[in-house]
């Protein structure tokens, strides 16, 4: 969610005339490489690095997402945070697609 900002790690890079963030897990190639000198024998790399797309400063983002919530209570009725669990019926959601990793 906060991948591709200002704060956030990882090179920026122009790629086809569009600004893209690298972004990588710890068990990824790229952190072992950067952090321990490379991946050991003995190990194997778990994680990708991607491309997301540069996103600017973050207080945007963080500022998108307040005004989600403030919605959000006002669609409920609940003039407080707390109130949220009183006015709501929350759902897990076991799965999800994360369309960044399943090229």
């Amino acid at each position: 969610m906060l991948a591709g900002h200002d704060e956030s790690g990882g090179d920026l890079i122009e790629k086809d005339g569009t600004k893209v963030k690298l972004f990588y897990g710890m068990s990824s190639a790229t952190a072992m490489e950067k952090h321990v000198g490379g991946v050991a024998d003995y190990r194997a790399s778990e994680g990708k690095t991607v491309e997301v797309p540069y996103r600017g400063n973050v207080e945007n983002t963080v500022l998108d997402i307040l005004g989600g919530i403030r919605s959000t209570c006002t669609y409920v009725g609940a003039s407080q945070l707390k109130e949220l669990t009183k006015r709501t019926t929350f759902i897990r959601v076991d799965e999800q697609e994360n369309r960044v990793y399943s090229e």
